[in-house]
C-alpha cells in the first residue's frame, strides 16, 4: 500500500476492487485541515469515469502496468488480433474491449496496449492515424466553393468528411479525437 501523495497521472490503482487509470490529478490543502489529492478516474472494465479524493491518511493500491507497441493485424470470430512484432506474439481484443477505437484500426499501424499484470487491458490510440481511401466520388464540375468537401470511405470503414481534390488510392491523416480529415500523407 503506498500513500495517496504518489499518485500521478497515467498510474492505474485499484479504486473500489477495480482497476481505473489516473486520467488528472491535483493535491489541495483547505486552510488548517489536512490536505488531500482529488484525482479523476477512468474504470478500465467499464469505462465510466468519476472524481474521487483521498486524504493523505488514506491508502492507496498500485498496479504493475506496461504500455507495449502492438502492430494490427486481421479481424476474425475471436476478435482483433495484435501482433509483438519482436516475439510474434498475438494479442486479440472483443469488440466490447474496443468499443468505438475500432474505426480506427487499419492493418499494419502500430498501437499502443496497455498491460495490466501481463493481461492486455486497453488500446491506446495515437493522436492521428494514416489510412488509404478506399471509396471517393468524383468532384462534381463546378462544385468549386470555397472549402466544399465530400465523404470518402477509409480502410478501416469509417467514413470522412474531405476537400474534393482527394481521391480513391490516397492516404490521408484522420483525426482519432473526432474523426476529421488532417491531410494528405505524402509519399516520402
Amino acid at each position: 500500500m503506498a500513500s495517496p501523495n504518489e499518485i500521478r497521472k497515467g498510474r492505474v490503482i485499484v479504486y473500489q476492487g477495480t482497476p481505473h487509470l489516473v486520467l488528472e490529478m491535483m493535491h489541495r490543502t483547505q486552510g488548517r485541515q489536512a490536505g488531500f489529492v482529488q484525482t479523476t478516474l477512468r474504470n478500465l472494465q467499464s469505462g465510466s469515469t468519476t472524481t474521487t479524493k483521498f486524504r493523505s491518511t488514506d491508502n492507496v493500491e498500485f498496479m504493475h502496468t506496461t504500455t507495449t507497441k502492438l502492430e494490427y493485424s486481421y479481424i476474425d470470430g475471436d476478435g482483433y488480433h495484435f501482433m509483438d512484432t519482436e516475439t510474434y506474439e498475438d494479442t486479440v481484443f472483443g469488440e466490447e474491449t474496443l468499443a468505438d477505437d475500432k474505426q480506427y484500426l487499419v492493418e499494419g499501424n502500430v498501437y499502443d496496449v496497455l498491460f495490466i499484470d501481463g493481461q492486455a487491458i486497453k488500446l491506446e490510440l495515437p493522436a492521428a492515424v494514416e489510412a488509404t481511401v478506399i471509396d471517393a466520388p468524383e468532384g462534381i464540375r463546378g462544385d468549386t466553393a470555397s472549402n466544399v468537401q465530400k465523404p470518402v470511405k477509409i480502410d478501416s470503414g469509417l467514413t470522412v468528411q474531405v476537400p474534393l481534390f482527394i481521391k480513391q488510392g490516397e492516404k490521408i491523416k484522420v483525426s482519432t479525437a473526432d474523426g476529421s480529415y488532417l491531410g494528405r500523407v505524402t509519399a516520402s
